[in-house]
């Protein structure tokens, strides 16, 4: 029987694809767990989702977990940068990108015009996505700070900003779909 504990961490440190053992607090570390905790909070708002979907909230269900197993594409990514492994790592590309603004821009036709900032929440999904997107945002910070130390591809920059860009209209849009009113700052 295979073990979820193995005591290996119990210093504080981790290791990554292919052996590198790393401090659980180096900067690394905090990126992909930043892109961790959005991949859990994506699974939050879709159980609001489809505990009271319409069949449109269904279609966006199904592309939020498309986009978590973008960010573990994303996660391996990063934990196998400075080995020999990299090359092997499946890779996020453009195509998930031009969904997501595709669907922002399908979103926004039938949305009202935003003239202010609005307070985040709304329905249970509504509320969840904007908090899916503070952690983005979160993420996408700790990506840049990383992004400074190691080389990184530019996709995975785009991916993440263009991403929280969707989590926000996707937002909206939910809340929209639920006759929520926005409440305006």
């Amino acid at each position: 029987m295979l073990k979820i504990y193995t005591k290996t961490g119990d210093t504080g440190e981790t290791g990554l694809i292919g052996g590198k053992r790393v401090d659980k607090c180096c900067l690394e570390m905090r990126v992909i767990g930043e892109v961790d905790e959005l991949n859990a909070a994506l699974g939050v708002a879709i159980v609001f989702l489809t505990c009271h979907s319409e069949r449109s909230e269904e279609s966006l269900s199904g592309f939020l977990q498309s986009i978590q197993r973008d960010l573990f594409k994303i996660g391996a990514e990063l934990a196998s940068l400075q080995t020999n492994l990299s090359g092997s790592i499946e890779k996020i590309g453009d195509d998930r990108v031009v969904e997501m603004e595709k669907m922002i821009d399908e979103f926004w036709a039938e949305l009202p015009e935003l003239k202010n900032f609005i307070l985040p929440g709304g329905s249970e999904a509504g509320a969840h996505l904007h908090l899916a997107r503070v952690i983005c945002r979160r993420a996408e910070r700790e990506l840049v700070a990383f992004g400074k130390a190691v080389p990184l591809r530019p996709e995975l920059y785009i991916y993440l900003n263009r991403l929280s860009d969707f989590l926000f209209a996707a937002a909206r849009w939910v809340n929209f779909k639920a006759v929520e009113e926005e409440i305006k700052v």
